[in-house]
């Protein structure tokens, strides 16, 4: 199965860490000014996600979203959850621990596209 949204081990070794000091967390892809296009780790509940974002699946068991008009852009690209060293966004939990959230990110194949339109289109949040 297909998934539009992927983690690696370096930052799933990241996200236990500030689960164990935060709990439960989730995701945001930043659509840019501020901080730029990064992916924002927040303990969940923290950032309130509404009808403008799209679910686009869950890394480590916490949500990930991304706005909507930024999924129209990205729908066809596979988002990939790194983490590398240096300092992120000031408003992402990652921030103090010397590390930072970066989207890598790769086109789907053909086989994917139609795996994922068969699915049906993610859900919108609430």
């Amino acid at each position: 199965m297909v998934h539009r949204v992927e983690i690696t081990d370096k930052a799933a070794e990241v996200v236990a860490r500030l689960k164990a000091m935060h709990g439960a967390l989730m995701f945001h892809q930043s659509g840019g000014c501020c901080d730029g296009s990064a992916p924002m780790c927040y303990p969940k509940g923290d950032f309130r996600v509404g009808p403008q974002d799209v679910l686009l699946g869950e890394i480590s068991g916490c949500q990930f979203y991304i706005g909507a008009a930024q999924f129209e852009y990205w729908q066809h690209t596979q988002l990939i959850i790194d983490a590398v060293p240096g300092r992120g966004a000031g408003f992402s939990l990652e921030a103090p621990e010397g590390v930072r959230f970066l989207t890598r990110s790769r086109v789907f194949t053909d086989a994917e596209v139609n795996e994922l339109e068969a699915a049906g289109p993610p859900l919108r949040a609430a």
